[in-house]
């Protein structure tokens, strides 16, 4: 890519030739995605401590910019789960301007760290303080809406995690059988609808279900008009923040924090749309226009933003070609926001609870704990760390420790790699196996190789130099005779490469794994992707194995052709 088209939003690119079938397919998409955006935009933002405006603004705003200026055909940018800790600890000590004053600096990080390239550096961000802090966060999401599912009279409920707990257990007595039902309700609907249909949300469905049955029968339940009384209609305003000079340096870490988590998430929405899209984004341009949208957003009364998976992942699934579906995304709210913000009164609290509720079960990545617990003490020693912090301390300083923590385990784990030992005759003979000069290797597989260390910071060279998999034969060969450590975030790169490869009809197998990499292996989740007969010893076994797959192979494609030179005519 040359220089000026390394700094050339996605969107020039692709309006350059854009065609009405293209439009059309990008109107339905950025329709969709945009009513699935309007119950969480409120919902993060309530979760926030801000009023539900604010993340409507943020989605309309930071929205469109992110999808008129990114990198990404298809990411859509918004309010996350991903902030709601940080922000609402931000509103409670610092309040609105602190806020936007956060939002302002993390959008000069994201500048810089897109200008300099330093986006590349969230790789180095090991898997299990990702999962950690995804875990917490999304724990800390489901603790504070407990009180609107349950529809508890409590005083101002705490931000710490424990006092919290305890609140809501004291508080417990004063539940509502009215805002239960309509929550369990919201809940059932959102988690069973798309058993019916995916074309419609299920949570616009119980949003509006929700909204016209307390309307209609006038339930005592709190809503969005009792608690905030309601969102304002018409088009965001442009205002200068009201921010003091002197919460500069006490909200540098917190600004460090959200420009991180802006940055992860983004760069991770837009690796997960170029896997459903088949496109490449561009990381640098992305964290520019992540930087805009930031700055933007504050101005025009809205909380800090990012790429959105989910509803990313929406926008693709809804037929979405280029960045136009995201910018009607956030027309679409606009729309909205100038026609039916009335309505938006009648909203019950109960129902954007379920939607959280959701939204926490889905981001926690839950199923990834189980793979942690199987893999080495130090990883579990990170993960819990990074985990516990994020509830019971803060959100920055559990990103800060538990980097500090994987970069001294990285050292360990470098040193362990460097051995002093004799050659002797048994070394020369076990290596004779190994060797690849005297093999004959099939012309249908491939043999790759890992030399060195394979942990976090390193995993990205693989998905790197296999991105077009079809220059590769049937079966390909990773072989890790000189690959000398592995961890989590190594394992999660070969599952995810194993599953490419396996997408496209091809056959992994891996051979020559040294000792530490060989346990760790074993005890991960890694050999239900790739399967065990497919894990060998050294490249003899491996390329033995190859050609019996081959055979296999051979073998179906005879017995088919056989059954239809047999089947009458």
């Amino acid at each position: 890519m040359t220089p000026p088209q390394q700094w050339l939003p996605r969107s020039v690119e692709c309006l350059r030739n854009y065609t009405v079938k293209q439009s059309a397919q990008d109107l339905i998409a950025g329709l969709t995605v945009g009513l699935v955006a309007l119950p969480l935009a409120m919902a993060f933002a309530i979760a926030s401590g801000v009023p539900p405006q604010a993340g409507l603004y943020t989605a309309v705003v930071a929205g469109f910019l992110i999808s008129a200026l990114g990198g990404s055909r298809t990411q859509i940018g918004g309010p996350t789960g991903a902030f709601v800790v940080i922000v609402a600890g931000i509103v409670v000590k610092f309040g609105l301007g602190g806020l936007a004053l956060v939002g302002i600096m993390a959008g000069i990080l994201l500048l810089v760290m897109g200008f300099t390239g330093l986006g590349t550096a969230v790789k180095y961000i090991p898997r299990p303080v990702t999962i950690g802090f995804t875990n917490g966060i999304a724990l800390l999401i489901a603790s504070t809406q407990i009180k609107d599912f349950l529809g508890l009279s409590t005083p101002p409920v705490p931000s710490e995690f424990l006092a919290r707990a305890r609140m809501l257990l004291h508080y417990a007595g004063t539940t509502r059988w009215q805002t239960v039902a309509v929550a369990v309700t919201s809940l059932a609907i959102i988690l069973l609808w798309p058993r019916l249909t995916k074309r419609v949300p299920g949570s616009i469905i119980a949003l509006l279900l929700s909204t016209t049955v307390v309307a209609g029968f006038r339930l005592p339940i709190e809503t969005i008009g009792s608690k905030f009384g309601g969102i304002p209609q018409g088009f965001p305003h442009f205002a200068l923040p009201n921010f003091q000079a002197a919460h500069i340096l006490p909200l540098l870490p917190s600004a460090f924090t959200v420009a991180l988590l802006a940055a992860v998430e983004s760069l991770l929405s837009a690796v997960v749309a170029d896997g459903m899209s088949g496109d490449h984004h561009n990381s640098n341009m992305e964290l520019v226009a992540q930087g805009v949208a930031n700055i933007a957003s504050p101005l025009f009364g809205g909380i800090p933003a990012t790429g959105a998976i989910a509803r990313t992942a929406t926008n693709i699934r809804s037929g979405a070609l280029t960045p136009v579906a995201g910018m009607v995304h956030a027309l679409t709210l606009l729309a909205i926001l100038l026609v039916a913000a009335p309505l938006a009164r009648f909203v019950p609290l109960a129902t954007l609870a379920a939607v959280l509720f959701v939204v926490a079960f889905n981001m926690g990545e839950w199923g990834e704990i189980g793979t942690i617990l199987r893999l080495s003490k130090t990883d579990i020693a990170v993960w819990i760390t990074t985990f516990s912090l994020t509830v019971l301390a803060d959100l920055t300083v559990a990103v800060g420790v538990g980097m500090a923590l994987a970069a001294l385990l990285y050292i360990y784990r470098i040193s362990e790699t460097t051995t002093v030992a004799p050659v002797t005759r048994e070394y020369l003979e076990d290596g004779h196996a190994h060797i690849l000069q005297d093999k004959d290797i099939p012309s249908n597989v491939t043999i790759l190789r890992i030399h060195g260390p394979f942990l976090f910071g390193a995993t990205e060279k693989l998905a790197e130099a296999t991105k077009d998999l079809n220059q590769y034969g049937d079966v390909v060969i990773l072989r890790l005779r000189n690959m000398t450590a592995l961890d989590a975030t190594g394992i999660h790169a070969l599952e995810q490469f194993s599953d490419r490869l396996h997408r496209v009809g091809k056959t992994l197998l891996l051979c020559g794994a040294r000792d530490q990499p060989s346990r760790l292996i074993s005890r991960s989740d890694f050999l239900k992707h790739v399967g065990a007969q497919n894990v060998l010893p050294n490249v003899q076994a491996a390329l033995d194995r190859a050609r019996q797959i081959q055979g296999d192979f051979e073998g179906i494609g005879r017995e088919l052709a056989l059954e239809m030179e047999n089947r009458p005519l």
